[in-house]
């Protein structure tokens, strides 16, 4: 097993990156300056998860907007599931669109 910057073992940093979605995503994406693998599961993390966070908020905020906001809820835990899992199993699984972002700033 690859160790990292912080001496946790590579997948395990990795699904790390996404337990606490987008935030702990650019905390150890900022954290881990020399592992592309972490700041790749990095970067994808947070540039999945906060806007779909954001979207889930601004749909909470208008009228029957709720209805939505559970369909992105359960996209996001879907998401989160997948990912952690690809992750664990040291994957670099890319998301359409946002996974080649996430590969070109790791």
């Amino acid at each position: 097993m690859v160790k990292t910057a912080l001496g946790i073992d590579e997948n395990i940093e990795a699904v790390l990156c996404y337990l606490f979605i987008w935030v702990s995503g650019i905390v150890l994406y900022l954290l881990e300056d020399k592992n592309k693998f972490i700041r790749f599961h990095g970067m994808q993390s947070f540039l999945v998860f906060l806007p779909l966070n954001i979207v889930y908020v601004i749909l909470w905020l208008v009228p029957f907007g709720w209805i939505i906001g559970w369909v992105v809820v359960l996209l996001m835990v879907v998401l989160w599931l997948v990912l952690m899992i690809k992750a664990f199993q040291n994957e670099r699984f890319k998301l359409p669109l946002v996974g080649d972002l996430a590969d070109r700033y790791s």
